[in-house]
């Protein structure tokens, strides 16, 4: 294999990125080797990436293979090695992310004084089991096991859906000092439950009771029955157990359960307690648009009794209802950040004008408005035009001046990613350009040299990472940058051909690929457009493409119109509707078909109340995306509510909806 010395490596790389954006680095043969180290890796082949490290010297990506080789062995490493990478890839992202490992090996470890030294050197800061070994580390270095500390475990432990050691053996020292209320365990076990992470759940319960461990077991496996064979809740840990049971049969039938509630334990329970499993049952009832779900929440005396994802849930059921007041009062309760969200900024302003309010209250609504009021966002729009504000492109920051240009050329981070991602590695190039921009330096890249990094993936067609990069910044804003438009031709072309607007195609797209050719998802789905390999033949076959084949997927012609096309009957097929069509895409027809059903609902709140997280958010940012791309492409403000309008069940006298579309 060919060797270079590193330093001239990474100065090739640079000026070949400049003069040739769609240069294929599997010309060089080193190549190969990085990508035998990336597959041995994945299985974890120590053996073989000991031997292939050596012919990786020199390579541009040297870092990675360095980094690859040592973590596959890093828990019989010894720490001369590990600071001996640390110094010869100081200042890499690869440094960082082995520190990282390492921090964490040496939390398990128990390793206390070994991580005191390392932790200031760690840049990142972004891993929360790292953050939790720190505070515990400091408490234990000092004596002190402050309130702030113990908060920021807390957060930082419920926002840990998987089982962790960091987070929990921190929660149960801080609990030994009293610095942890038995309620914070218990709500962590019933977080547990309710997600379905059973380890979680039995860590939080082994802190809190562990002499009830073997109960847990038994609710965990049959909640209904461990219910059935009791008959008293008269003690604080036949209560908690009592109340995991109940959230994990809510999981199954949260109308069963509210019976159960109703009839047998409420009584039992404390008011806390109560408040939490009513919202719990109906934060279910709501992921199923069950009409019940305002009435379950409507039995919690006390908002302050839940947390931000349940009081989320609560404002989604009282919106479906036409509750303003509810939802007004749920948004207060949240936390300060939850409260920031443009979401809840947006519907709290929202209810306090649907109530007839006063002069004061009236400013006070718009001012809210106004806080979040922008281009940037689905409800970001809605607030501009709640303020009688059209959509438009605003003006485009000066572009990035030659220096910044040449600075973001040179940067090693940005190179290593984008030959990583060239080379067909693209989560490490991911991770190592996401790290350059945002975490290598303390508040990550300023407004300028984010255009400039931007402007540098756009000009090597690296999508992804060009509006990925544009959309960090913070008072600048260069929409055609953040809204690019790779193969315009091809797209206005068969847009047109369909009747479908370009802009919709293009909202899609970038939600879905990013303008990634070669995309393709977990389930299978391929190309710009992420077509589904049976979705395609059906399609194909449907518009009279012979000779299709799913190979042809990663053409962009092909993907192309096999995905406009499949869009267009889902449109149509869905009476025109942006929202419910773009849902189809994401979740399958048969989904939305359903979600629609129930009272007749302005779009944005159906919007919100999508039960599935991936769909709700794809929805949103498809019609975002669309409204922007209408406004670049045409020259002319926008209206996103004009593309939601309303949705309600089908219209009975119309036709019936094409079973066959996949």
């Amino acid at each position: 294999m060919v060797r270079f010395p590193k330093i001239l490596t990474l100065l090739a790389a640079a000026a070949l990125l400049a003069l040739a954006p769609a240069f294929s680095w599997a010309q060089n043969p080193a190549d190969d080797v990085l990508l035998d180290m990336a597959q041995a890796f994945r299985k974890n082949d120590a053996k073989k990436l000991a031997a292939l490290l050596p012919q990786a010297r020199g390579h541009v990506l040297e870092p990675w293979a360095a980094y690859w080789e040592l973590r596959a062995r890093l828990d019989t490493a010894s720490p001369d090695e590990v600071a001996a990478f640390f110094a010869r890839y100081a200042g890499t992202y690869q440094e960082d992310r082995l520190r990282n490992d390492w921090l964490l090996l040496l939390g398990q470890r128990r390793d206390w004084g070994a991580f005191a030294t390392q932790h200031p050197q760690y840049r990142m800061s972004d891993d929360r089991e790292v953050r939790c070994y720190a505070l515990l580390v400091d408490a234990l270095q000092t004596g002190r096991y402050g309130a702030e500390a113990a908060d920021e475990i807390r957060r930082n432990w419920f926002a840990l859906r998987e089982a962790d050691d960091g987070c929990t053996t921190a929660v149960d020292r801080f609990a030994a000092e009293k610095r942890f209320d038995a309620l914070d365990v218990w709500r962590k076990a019933r977080l547990a439950l309710e997600a379905n992470r059973p380890r979680a759940a039995r860590n939080a319960v082994a802190i809190a009771a562990p002499e009830a461990l073997g109960q847990l077991r038994e609710l965990t496996d049959n909640p209904v029955r461990f219910l059935s064979r009791r008959a008293t809740a008269n003690t604080r840990l036949r209560r908690e157990l009592v109340a995991l049971a109940l959230v994990k049969a809510a999981a199954n039938d949260p109308d069963a359960t509210a019976a159960l509630l109703d009839s047998k334990w409420s009584v039992q329970l404390t008011p806390e307690e109560r408040n939490w499993l009513w919202a719990v049952i109906g934060k279910q009832a709501a992921q199923r648009l069950s009409p019940q779900a305002a009435q379950y929440f409507a039995n919690v005396a006390r908002d302050a009794d839940l947390n931000d994802d349940l009081l989320a849930w609560k404002v989604r059921a009282a919106l479906r209802a036409g509750q303003w007041r509810v939802v007004q009062k749920a948004v207060e309760a949240m936390g300060p950040e939850a409260q920031k969200d443009s979401a809840w900024v947006y519907w709290r302003a929202r209810a306090v004008l649907a109530q007839r309010p006063g002069e004061a209250e009236r400013a006070q609504a718009r001012q809210w408005l106004e806080s979040i009021a922008s281009p940037r966002g689905f409800y970001e729009q809605l607030a501009l035009e709640d303020l009688g504000r059209p959509i438009a492109v605003p003006p485009a920051p000066p572009p990035p001046t030659p220096e910044e240009k040449e600075a973001a050329r040179l940067n090693p981070g940005l190179n290593r990613a984008v030959y990583a991602i060239t080379l067909g590695l693209r989560s490490e190039g991911v991770r190592e350009w996401n790290y350059t921009i945002n975490l290598h330096t303390p508040g990550g890249m300023d407004d300028r040299a984010l255009l400039a990094a931007a402007d540098f993936a756009c000009q090597r067609e690296v999508w992804d990472r060009c509006i990925n990069t544009s959309e960090r910044t913070r008072d600048v804003v260069d929409m055609a940058q953040r809204f690019p438009m790779p193969f315009r031709d091809a797209v206005l072309k068969r847009a047109a051909e369909i009747g479908l607007e370009p802009a919709y195609v293009y909202g899609l797209i970038r939600q879905e690929s990013r303008f990634i050719m070669n995309a393709r998802s977990g389930v299978g789905a391929s190309g710009l457009m992420q077509v589904m390999p049976a979705t395609a033949r059906w399609t194909a076959k449907k518009i009279g493409l012979s000779g299709f084949t799913p190979s042809q997927l990663t053409e962009h012609d092909t993907n192309i119109a096999i995905g406009t096309a499949y869009l267009k009957l889902a449109l149509d097929d869905f009476d025109g509707s942006m929202a419910l069509a773009a849902a189809a895409y994401n979740a399958g027809p048969g989904r939305p078909r359903i979600w629609r059903n129930g009272p007749v609902l302005d779009a944005a709140i159906w919007a919100e109340n999508v039960p599935f997280a991936e769909t709700r958010d794809y929805v949103k940012k498809v019609l975002a995306n669309t409204t922007n791309y209408a406004a670049l492409i045409t020259g002319q403000p926008q209206s996103l509510k004009s593309r939601l309008g309303t949705i309600g069940p089908r219209d009975a006298g119309r036709s019936e909806p094409n079973k066959d579309l996949p």
